[in-house]
């Protein structure tokens, strides 16, 4: 899968994996967030929208939980590394928005990087 920052914007980054009820951040997980970080300080103008999901498994109340959780985990480790809260938006889909077929449960427990320019932030 392709971990290098955006050089566009609208691009969308998946990070895909997630075990089981988890929402932690691995070692690698952290390198991938800090390449984004690093561009994100080095284009000011641009902002990023995370979008937490999961998969079906459960309860769609706690698969909402499930991927606020992994969308803030996100959130916090880019804000560790210098980017301003005021440049990160999040949603959160529970299962409402699979990547795959909802028995892919693996594909479907992600979350997604966009990149847009802070016009298109401030508006939303």
């Amino acid at each position: 899968r392709d971990r290098s920052p955006s050089r566009g914007l609208g691009d969308v980054y998946k990070r895909q994996h997630y075990g089981f009820n988890k929402h932690s951040l691995d070692k690698d997980d952290i390198a991938f967030l800090q390449q984004h970080a690093a561009y994100l300080k080095e284009h000011p103008s641009v902002s990023v929208r995370i979008h937490g999901h999961s998969d079906n498994f459960g309860s769609e109340d706690y698969n909402q939980f499930l991927s606020r959780l992994r969308a803030n985990a996100v959130a916090r480790s880019l804000i560790q590394e210098g980017v301003e809260e005021s440049r990160i938006l999040m949603r959160h889909w529970g299962s409402a928005r699979p990547l795959a077929t909802p028995e892919d449960r693996a594909a479907n427990r992600r979350v997604e990087l966009e990149y847009m320019d802070m016009d298109v932030a401030q508006a939303l």
